[in-house]
């Protein structure tokens, strides 16, 4: 998830409360952090502050580039202008929320919750690997029918592993996708360690350059 947020305070309380919840949170403070952070993420989410250091519509202009680039994952703006005309603006430039400041977490976290669940009926609302089945709307985990719970964060890297089957993470992409940090390396190689003991030691492969998901057993 890319954070695109120039006040110190609110984006550090933003990130906080995203990274609580399981979410991966790169938080970016300028639009060309901003854009690095999207060329190396692919972000499933994107939450833009409109108003930013290099212009009074800098949010609105990123999401722009990214929706020409290819970008169809939801973007939720996040600004103090609420007149009718800004909220328009910001929908015709491919945004899918709009949450006015000042703004409560507990409504950042549920609009948040919504358009990744509506991402995800849109991909996929069930996964399968094998006897492995994945609800990614409900996130409910079940093997050979049996429900395993997991915790946010294994959740958060089980998920990453299934929405790109094939791919090869570098563990420092996952521990700043799942963790918010690329030098959680270690925390990586145990949650790694959780999910083949709950699940089977197949379901995610330890390969050159890092883990990629795995094959049924």
């Amino acid at each position: 998830m890319l954070l695109l947020e120039d006040e110190p305070r609110l984006g550090q309380a933003v990130a906080r409360a995203l990274a609580a919840q399981g979410y991966g949170v790169r938080w970016a403070r300028s639009l060309g952090e901003a854009r690095e952070a999207f060329l190396e993420l692919e972000p499933d989410l994107m939450v833009l502050d409109v108003r930013l250091p290099e212009g009074e519509d800098g949010g609105f202009r990123f999401a722009e580039e990214a929706r020409e680039a290819g970008y169809k994952g939801p973007i939720l703006f996040l600004t103090a202008r609420d007149a009718l005309e800004d909220r328009v603006q910001g929908l015709d430039l491919g945004g899918d929320d709009y949450l006015v400041k000042p703004f409560h977490l507990e409504e950042l976290l549920a609009r948040v919750r919504a358009l990744l669940r509506r991402a995800s009926e849109v991909k996929a609302s069930r996964v399968r690997l094998g006897p492995l089945e994945v609800d990614l709307a409900g996130r409910g985990v079940y093997v050979a029918g049996r429900r395993v719970d997991l915790s946010l964060k294994e959740f958060a890297l089980l998920e990453t592993l299934l929405l790109h089957p094939g791919r090869v993470f570098a563990p420092e992409e996952l521990a700043e996708r799942v963790f918010g940090d690329p030098e959680k390396v270690g925390a990586v190689k145990v949650y790694v360690h959780y999910l083949r003991q709950k699940l089977f030691p197949e379901v995610v492969r330890t390969v050159p350059g890092g883990y990629r998901l795995g094959h049924e057993p």
